[in-house]
């Protein structure tokens, strides 16, 4: 059975391209916004990600108040999550890789690099 990944991204393109070459390996989804995440995994319990990859700078909801609030709750707070973010601040990096992100890829991001991080922590 293929491992389920989903992303958030409030640029559809990234959700486009992401989605292009992970497709193939993955079980796949995407949505545009956090708070739009939260309510499909609580809509759908059975249907938990392996990974969530999520982007930092989203209306409504921020990728590191996400970040927060999966991480301190107990239903989801071991699903791994990536950022994939073109916030190159090296202090936003350390706080989030801190506060749990599992790992943290700059955009733009070459496939081959995400898919060998994400295999490194999905198997």
């Amino acid at each position: 059975m293929k491992k389920k990944i989903l992303l958030i991204d409030d640029v559809p393109t990234i959700g486009k391209v992401v989605g292009i070459y992970l497709g193939k390996e993955y079980d796949f989804q995407y949505v545009e916004n956090p708070l739009k995440a939260i309510e499909l995994l609580n809509q759908n319990k059975e249907n938990i990600p392996d990974l969530i990859i999520c982007d930092i700078r989203m209306p409504e909801m921020m990728g590191d108040e996400y970040l927060h609030y999966m991480k301190n709750n107990g239903m989801y707070k071991s699903i791994p999550i990536m950022i994939l973010s073109s916030e190159e601040s090296t202090t936003e990096r350390i706080k989030l890789l801190e506060e749990g992100a599992a790992d943290y890829v700059l955009k733009p991001f070459n496939p081959l690099e995400l898919k060998i991080r994400i295999k490194k922590i999905i198997g």
